[in-house]
């Protein structure tokens, strides 16, 4: 947890230049619903229907209204917690902003977690209320959870979107609306700019998650600093196709679009053919992902030679974009790819702008977004040269204020800054390049292998789709390389080929792969960082 003196003083800060305006979406949405009331605000494509659901900000606002009603009359009050796992679905939507109204803090979970992981975080949170799908992609969630009720005595009310039954989303919407503007439950006490306003856990490449504590003020400031670098607002349309349980599509996507009185589309499954056919059906200009769903977008774009004309701005993150890929979304469906870096806790640290996304997204992954600060250091905490690989140290505006019930984790030094674990290099126009995680170095005999290079290269290789390099012990270099791969389909590729590409690459050779796996698909979190502990563990057969 961040201390108070170093919170007081950052507050002071950022009010002072700006970055913190201490405004909350209901403020957003009261100002939409005031200018634009009959714009449509929210569409809403579920795979297993034929056609969309639309609102416009009018029928948002009556949703939400009768949604605020609803919980207060459960009994949720001012900072308690109410969880959501449902797939990017209108009442997700609702719930948010219903949240907001009444001062609960939204706690979005993915929709693919299961009992492990859903006891650990809603017993943690203590939420008092859970909404859930009645199924999604043949799975049943209500009977996951009626299992799980024992185990969460603080959980009051499971409400179902689907059932049939008394615990459905459509008698939770039962609620007399009061009137057709924003209404606030009588008692209730709306979220204050710092208050805590959404708790969301890190979705954990080291497989432990922590509850990650953002308010209005870092929420804003991020689409604050997004929209000015991509110049987007009222006249843009945002899809989310990337799930609304993660912080991109939740702040990057959703929050974002709705903050600047935009249209919002919402996508439930990402299926390729559908997401392409909406974004050319809805004049989609904005879009949010990493890179798995660019690479799918260039495969259709390609297969059925479409082009994507309103498609201005394509914010790319959770991992370092593969400079093939780059070129091959600008020069085949007219993509202007702008890479970003950024994490649960920090939300968006570093981006390109558009007018540079040809020459600097295939090289880095931004430059410090307003109201943020970056720092590369070495192990001491001293400052390291221009081009030097650092730990990446950030602060600023859209900073977490610490991890839920985990005061005894010390997430920032006395200065406030936060180690993001990530190593990073920084260009002579302040363009950072992520070099790897620190926990994630690859020495092999007392030299760094530069992974992620050696990643974009073999994505290069005509056969190979997706990669990641790992190490595994050795006794005598400390590490070796381990490249898992996954291959286009009816191709083959073993060591030899790899050898061979490596060298006519003139690749240093002690930074070549000694062990190939070729897998069917590679672990990765929500958001799509890959798993590379999981990787690890794999590769810990070749040991010597």
């Amino acid at each position: 947890m961040i201390s108070e003196s170093v919170l007081n003083s950052r507050r002071k800060k950022m009010i002072s230049d700006g970055y913190w305006i201490d405004k909350t979406m209901e403020d957003f949405m009261a100002m939409a619903l005031g200018s634009s009331p009959n714009k449509e605000a929210l569409t809403a494509y579920r795979h297993d229907q034929s056609g969309p659901q639309r609102f416009t900000y009018l029928q948002l606002c009556e949703k939400i209204n009768l949604a605020a009603q609803s919980l207060y009359g459960m009994g949720v009050r001012q900072g308690d917690v109410v969880s959501v796992q449902l797939p990017n679905w209108w009442e997700f939507v609702v719930i948010t902003l219903a949240c907001g109204r009444i001062g609960a803090v939204m706690n979005p979970l993915m929709h693919i977690f299961r009992e492990r992981e859903l006891t650990y975080m809603i017993g943690f949170a203590k939420s008092k209320v859970l909404f859930i799908p009645k199924t999604y992609r043949d799975f049943d969630f209500e009977k996951m959870v009626e299992g799980m009720r024992q185990d969460l005595p603080d959980l009051a009310h499971v409400v179902v979107v689907g059932s049939l039954g008394s615990n459905s989303f459509e008698n939770f919407l039962q609620a007399d609306v009061l009137d057709s503007g924003l209404s606030i439950p009588k008692g209730a006490s709306p979220l204050k700019p710092d208050d805590l306003a959404v708790l969301m856990f890190t979705s954990g490449t080291t497989g432990s998650p922590k509850g990650v504590m953002h308010t209005s003020n870092t929420l804003v400031s991020c689409m604050n600093a997004l929209s000015h670098r991509f110049g987007v607002g009222d006249q843009d349309v945002y899809l989310a196709s990337t799930p609304v349980g993660h912080m991109t599509g939740y702040v990057a996507v959703v929050l974002i679009g709705l903050r600047n009185g935009g249209k919002v589309v919402l996508q439930d499954f990402w299926d390729p053919h559908q997401g392409v056919a909406i974004m050319i059906k809805e004049d989609v200009s904005y879009f949010a992902a990493s890179t798995p769903f660019l690479n799918d977008i260039c495969e259709v774009v390609e297969a059925q030679n479409l082009r994507l004309p309103h498609l201005r701005s394509f914010l790319c993150g959770g991992a370092p974009i593969p400079p093939v890929l780059i070129d091959r979304a600008r020069d085949r469906a007219g993509i202007r790819v702008c890479s970003l870096w950024g994490m649960t806790e920090i939300l968006s640290g570093t981006l390109t702008e558009p007018a540079r996304s040809i020459d600097k997204s295939s090289s880095s992954d931004g430059r410090v977004l307003e109201g943020m600060e970056i720092l590369l250091v070495d192990d001491l905490g001293v400052g390291v040269p221009q081009g030097q690989t650092g730990r990446l140290w950030v602060r600023g505006a859209q900073v977490f204020l610490g991890y839920y019930k985990q005061p005894d984790i010390q997430a920032f030094n006395t200065e406030g800054w936060f180690d993001s674990g990530d190593l990073a290099y920084m260009d002579d126009e302040g363009y950072i390049r992520i070099a790897g995680r620190t926990k994630d170095v690859l020495i092999r005999g007392g030299e760094n292998v530069p992974v992620i290079e050696i990643e974009g290269l073999l994505l290069k290789h005509p056969a190979i789709k997706g990669v990641s390099i790992v190490g595994y012990p050795d006794l005598r270099l400390g590490e070796r390389a381990c490249a898992f791969l996954v291959l286009r389909d009816g191709d083959t590729f073993n060591l030899k080929e790899l050898q061979d590409y490596m060298a006519a690459s003139k690749v240093a050779k002690q930074y070549w792969p000694e062990k190939v796996e070729v897998v069917v698909q590679l672990p990765v979190t929500p958001s799509g960082k890959i798993q590379k502990f999981k990787l690890k563990e794999i590769a810990k057969k070749f040991a010597s």
